[in-house]
């Protein structure tokens, strides 16, 4: 699945973030950016998986939707986490100082990213075959 070859890749480099200097602002909102194209990347990817499952909801456009089906059919899936990561995602326009920056480029490191790598590892490990 390409969406989901996408979502490893851009992983990838996200899982770098942590041996960034984080007191450079360019590198702070390189991580954010990353964080953004991943979490889009991420519920793409449960959306296409809830189609190949037959979900219904999958033909629905948002999120959150998608979030919450993906949270029912699989026991990987830590919906607070992500309905989190979609708030922040929808505040990132909002991010104006360089504090408030930094301490979501904190969260992404500490939290977000290993959401985003288990559920790499989850999904492997059910859909191995059909990847």
């Amino acid at each position: 699945m390409r969406k989901y070859d996408n979502f490893c890749s851009n992983l990838a480099v996200l899982s770098q973030a942590s041996e960034q200097d984080l007191n450079n602002e360019f590198i702070i909102g390189g991580i954010i950016d990353k964080f953004f194209v991943q979490f889009e990347l991420g519920w793409k990817v449960l959306k296409e998986l809830l189609k190949y499952e037959g979900s219904s909801v999958s033909a629905s456009g948002s999120p959150r939707a998608i979030i919450k089906e993906a949270y029912k059919t699989y026991d990987f899936i830590d919906e607070g986490t992500w309905l989190e990561m979609l708030e922040k995602r929808n505040d990132l326009t909002h991010i104006y100082d360089g504090k408030k920056a930094r301490e979501l480029a904190n969260l992404i490191i500490e939290k977000y990213v290993p959401e985003f790598e288990k559920i790499k590892c989850c999904i492997a490990d059910i859909y191995g075959d059909v990847l």
